[in-house]
Order: structure tokens, then C-alpha cells, then sequence
């Protein structure tokens, strides 16, 4: 297990707007309850727990501010002084003040969880490791949807996932899946 196994839990975009039936069929329908689990453990060793949630400008989308869908989902709602940073990319580290906030606090490993793993999962994963810090994602506690290639062909939300996942481990971060990093979680 690497370091990053007792570094921050970063949580992002779980929203209700993810939900919705819009953004075609998804892989993983535990994710959010390994996500659940891994809060509870982190709150539980009084290890840092960081919220991120996506602001959507498109006019479309369920994720605008104002909508239902922009809130997040109750099962990994921040709890007081856990901070939530806010963001209208994909990377939880443009205009946002997380690598300020990481840095500030000596935090040099993320355990990395949320929505989508192909989109703002992966992007955070990889300016993370950019910029310096140990990422670990984990699988089963991530999760995306179906897409349409380039060229119209189909690729299911497992195949998305799966490719994210491959693209991301031993390059970007350490892929391990829930039970893994909750048995690598000593005792803070």
C-alpha cells in the first residue's frame, strides 16, 4: 500500500445531477456507498476529508448552480469544517484554491474518489500527480457513464471505466479498490 493510503480523502462532483437519466447508462451503482465507507473510516481517523463540487455553466446541464442537481449527495455530504472547493472544469485544481489548501497543510498524498472516472476524476488525478503530489483512486468507489466514440461507435460505461482506470495507474496514481485502502488505513 503506498503512502497516499493515509494522505486526504478527496471527494468528487458525488451530485444528485449525476443521477440524472440524461447522461445514458452507468458502471459501478455501489460506488457511492464505498464512497460512504472510506468517509466514514477517514472521519473516523481524523484524517483530513476534502469535498469538491462542479458548477456547471452549460444551460443544460443538471449540475448548474441553483438546480437540484448541483447539491451533493447526502451519503457523502461535507460535515462541518470539512472544506468544499468549488470548480467549473474538469480538475479540482484550476481556479480553485486546493493545491493552496494541500500545501498549507502538509498534505502530500490524495485518496482519490467520485464522479466521472474518465472526466474530472482522471484530470484531478493527473494535475495532482503534475504537480507533485501520491494519488491513489479508487476503483470501486468511482464510477462513469457510457460514450459515444468519435467515430459513433458505442463504448460502455464499464470500458470507460476500465480504460480511465489503466490509463491513470502507475503513470498518474495507484488504482486500488476500497477494501485495499481501508485495510492500509493505520491508525492515524
Amino acid at each position: 500500500m503506498t503512502q497516499a493510503s493515509a494522505g486526504a480523502l478527496l471527494l468528487i462532483d458525488v451530485q444528485l445531477g449525476l443521477d440524472d437519466p440524461a447522461w445514458g447508462r452507468r458502471n459501478n451503482p455501489g460506488a457511492e456507498r464505498n464512497m460512504a465507507a472510506l468517509l466514514a473510516a477517514w472521519r473516523a481517523s481524523g484524517r483530513p476529508v476534502i469535498h469538491v463540487q462542479h458548477m456547471s455553466r452549460r444551460p443544460d446541464s443538471p449540475l448548474r448552480p441553483g438546480l437540484p442537481g448541483n447539491a451533493l449527495k447526502p451519503e457523502v455530504a461535507p460535515a462541518d469544517g470539512e472544506p468544499l472547493f468549488r470548480k467549473d472544469v474538469n480538475s479540482a485544481f484550476i481556479g480553485t484554491g486546493l493545491e493552496e489548501h494541500l500545501r498549507a497543510r502538509g498534505i502530500a498524498s490524495l485518496v482519490i474518489v467520485g464522479l466521472t472516472t474518465d472526466h474530472c476524476v482522471s484530470s484531478t488525478a493527473r494535475m495532482a500527480a503534475n504537480l507533485g503530489f501520491e494519488a491513489v483512486v479508487v476503483s470501486d468507489a468511482t464510477a462513469t457513464f457510457e460514450r459515444v466514440g468519435p467515430e459513433g461507435e458505442r463504448l460502455s460505461a464499464d470500458e470507460m471505466h476500465r480504460a480511465a482506470l489503466a490509463s491513470l495507474h502507475g503513470e498518474f496514481a495507484t488504482v486500488r479498490r476500497t477494501r485495499e485502502v481501508l485495510a492500509g488505513l493505520a491508525p492515524a
